[in-house]
């Protein structure tokens, strides 16, 4: 049975298009959904890159079209609550790329031509919106909004492994492609033992760990399989890195909550 956070999750994400979210209240908000643009700027290329395999396709359609409406409102949200000159020419830099990033991901049926483009954008895109979520945790300069930071991130890597396994799995990632997906497999883990270490940690955050744990031991071995004709890995990748992020996202709520 689908645990109720992966249902509110997928309430979020899939029907997201149709949904009002809440406008951003705090700094920790801004936090939170300035790192949620890091995280789909990856799941928007992971998700056009298994429809491009043909891997779960009507499901990666639903993920890649959720996750361009969310990105969208939050965009438009951050624009509107960003405190200062500088955090709005990052984002008014970011409104640019996502622009051109869109126009590949929905220009045309997916292609390894535009899959390497794709590649390439994603990386731009995730600068730019790691750049505005830095920006707004000096704002709030709180163990709070670090925390919010540093668990946003790992939401962003568990998207990003996957993209960049799929990416080579069709053929279309890069020579950076391996060395990144392993780098950034190593700065998940050192990252969750900083989470899991954390003075400020309720029990209802080390609980949220203690799943993400479970759940990255899935993940990692999906990740640990090689490609070939058999489609399975891909799949399994697929499936265990949205079951990461259901994970996570209930693991940065909770912290979003804390107050100092």
């Amino acid at each position: 049975m689908k645990s109720l956070r992966g249902v509110l999750l997928g309430c979020f994400l899939l029907l997201a298009g149709d949904v009002a979210l809440a406008q951003i209240s705090d700094l920790n908000s801004a936090i939170n959904k300035a790192g949620r643009q890091r995280m789909l700027s990856q799941r928007m290329a992971k998700a056009y890159f298994q429809i491009g395999q043909q891997i779960e396709v009507d499901r990666s359609k639903k993920l890649l079209d959720s996750s361009m409406a969310v990105f969208d409102r939050q965009l438009v949200e951050l624009k509107n609550y960003a405190p200062t000159p500088a955090i709005r020419e990052t984002y008014g830099k970011l409104e640019k790329s996502w622009l051109a990033y869109k126009d590949i991901l929905i220009g045309a049926a997916p292609s390894k031509e535009n899959a390497r483009k794709a590649l390439a954008i994603s990386e731009e895109v995730l600068a730019l919106a790691h750049q505005g979520t830095v920006q707004f945790e000096q704002q709030s300069a709180t163990t709070a909004g670090r925390l919010v930071n540093l668990s946003g991130r790992q939401r962003m890597l568990s998207q990003r492994m996957a993209k960049f396994y799929q990416a080579i799995a069709w053929g279309v990632g890069d020579e950076k492609s391996v060395a990144e997906l392993d780098k950034a497999r190593k700065d998940f883990a050192a990252a969750q033992q900083e989470l899991d270490a954390a003075p400020s940690n309720t029990p209802q955050i080390r609980d949220a760990l203690a799943l993400v744990t479970q759940q990255w031991f899935f993940f990692e071995n999906a990740l640990g399989q090689k490609t070939g004709t058999d489609k399975r890995p891909q799949t399994a990748v697929a499936t265990s890195s949205e079951r990461m992020l259901e994970e996570m996202e209930s693991a940065v709520g909770l912290y979003e909550k804390l107050q100092k």
